[in-house]
């Protein structure tokens, strides 16, 4: 006599993954060359890292999206990645030295906010002050300074596939208004 009959059916399921980081810091200053002319040097570091894998996981598999395991992991690709490249993973703020290592959710925020060291005004500001300085304080050259900045946010822009945080575009007008604003002040003082 036949009691029970069972049948199970194990489901699976593929997820191809592709990863890419990228990331890169330009940065340029225009020199003396000794025969009354000048040259632009660049300096240029670019850091990537591509992964490609087929993820192979049961339908019985609890899968939990962890959104902190998810920072620290990012957290720790990108420290790596500076640190393989022997780039530091501190930055001085001015007030304090930050960790990229050690940096929270918590702390990041507060970088980004309005008056944080990353903010729209204190990074415009430090922009700003760099261009009048490789500019040598001359406003005349206003023309060769925003086509580097418009490029250099350009390159970012392509970094971050064709599309820059909203802190990022807040950042890039305050730079260009800073920039008209020091031209007028300049023309008036003439």
């Amino acid at each position: 006599m036949l009691d029970s009959i069972s049948s199970g059916h194990q489901a699976y399921s593929t997820l191809n993954f592709h990863q890419a980081f990228s990331l890169e810091i330009t940065a340029g200053q225009e020199v003396e060359n000794g025969e009354g002319g000048s040259a632009t040097v660049v300096d240029r570091i670019t850091i990537r890292r591509e992964t490609s894998f087929a993820l192979t996981y049961s339908g019985v598999l609890p899968i939990e999206m962890d959104e902190e395991a998810g920072y620290r992991k990012l957290q720790d690709l990108v420290t790596n990645l500076l640190k393989e490249q022997g780039i530091a993973t501190t930055v001085d703020t001015g007030d304090a030295t930050v960790d990229l290592a050690a940096l929270t959710p918590g702390t990041a925020r507060e970088l980004v906010a309005e008056d944080g060291y990353f903010g729209v005004e204190k990074t415009s500001d430090r922009i700003v002050e760099f261009a009048k300085a490789t500019a040598g304080g001359d406003p005349s050259r206003i023309d060769a300074i925003r086509e580097g900045i418009s490029r250099g946010f350009d390159e970012a822009r392509k970094a971050f596939g064709g599309r820059l945080p909203d802190i990022s575009r807040e950042t890039y007008d305050a730079v260009m208004d800073k920039l008209d604003q020091w031209v007028s002040e300049a023309k008036a003082a003439a």
